[in-house]
C-alpha cells in the first residue's frame, strides 16, 4: 500500500486538485485551447496560486499531461509546492497518450518537470489494479485525484481548472472533475479558456 504522505512530511496545509484541457492538436476543428493561449493560461495558474498564497507546506495534485497539467506543475514547482502525479496509465503509456502526442517540446517539459518531483509517479493499474469492466480510466483518475485530496479534509482542497466549460471529447475529462468537485466542496478557481 503506497501512503498518501508525500516524503513521510506532514498533512499538507492546503491540498490544490488541478484538471485542464490538453493543449490542442494543430488539426483540432474548433479551438479549445490552442498553443497561442498557452502564456496567458500559464499566467492565470500563477496567479491563482498566488492568490491562494501557494508555498512549500502545501501539496498540488494532477496528472501531468501536455498543456494545463504541465503549466500547472511548472507553476507549483517555482513556488516550492510538492507536486504529486497521478496517471490513468502506467507511465509510458501515459508518455504516448497524453504528453507525447502533439509534439516532443511537452515530452521534453515532462522529462524536466519530473525531475523536481519529490514523490513517486503513481498509476491507477498499480496502485488501484486493473481497470473494471465498463469503466473508464480517466473518470477512474479523476475521482482516484479527488478522493486522494480529500483525504486531506475537505477544507484544505483548493480545485483550479482550465476549461471552456463544455463538455470533454470523451468521459473523464475537465468537465467531469468539475461537477465532481462542485458537488462536493464548491471551491472552483475556473479559469476560462474562452477568456485568455
Amino acid at each position: 500500500m503506497v501512503s498518501n504522505e508525500p516524503d513521510n512530511q506532514g498533512p499538507p496545509r492546503q491540498v490544490f486538485l488541478f484538471s485542464g484541457h490538453m493543449i490542442d492538436a494543430p488539426t483540432r476543428p474548433k479551438p479549445r485551447f490552442p498553443a497561442t493561449k498557452e502564456p496567458a493560461a500559464a499566467r492565470k495558474i500563477a496567479e491563482a496560486l498566488e492568490t491562494l498564497g501557494a508555498g512549500p507546506e502545501d501539496l498540488a495534485l494532477t496528472q501531468g499531461a501536455c498543456g494545463g497539467d504541465l503549466l500547472f506543475t511548472e507553476a507549483c514547482q517555482q513556488r516550492g509546492v510538492r507536486v504529486q502525479w497521478l496517471q490513468p496509465f502506467d507511465e509510458s503509456e501515459f508518455i504516448q497518450k497524453s504528453v507525447a502526442c502533439h509534439s516532443e517540446t511537452w515530452r521534453a517539459r515532462y522529462l524536466a518537470a519530473k525531475t523536481k518531483l519529490t514523490t513517486e509517479i503513481r498509476s491507477a493499474p498499480r496502485d488501484l489494479g486493473p481497470l473494471p469492466t465498463g469503466s473508464d480510466p480517466y473518470e477512474r483518475c479523476n475521482l482516484w485525484l479527488f478522493e486522494t485530496a480529500l483525504s486531506y479534509g475537505i477544507g484544505r482542497v483548493q480545485f483550479i481548472c482550465l476549461w471552456d466549460g463544455g463538455g470533454g471529447d470523451g468521459s473523464g475529462g475537465t468537465a467531469h472533475m468539475y461537477q465532481e468537485v462542485k458537488q462536493r466542496t464548491g471551491q472552483v478557481i475556473w479559469i476560462d479558456t474562452r477568456t485568455l
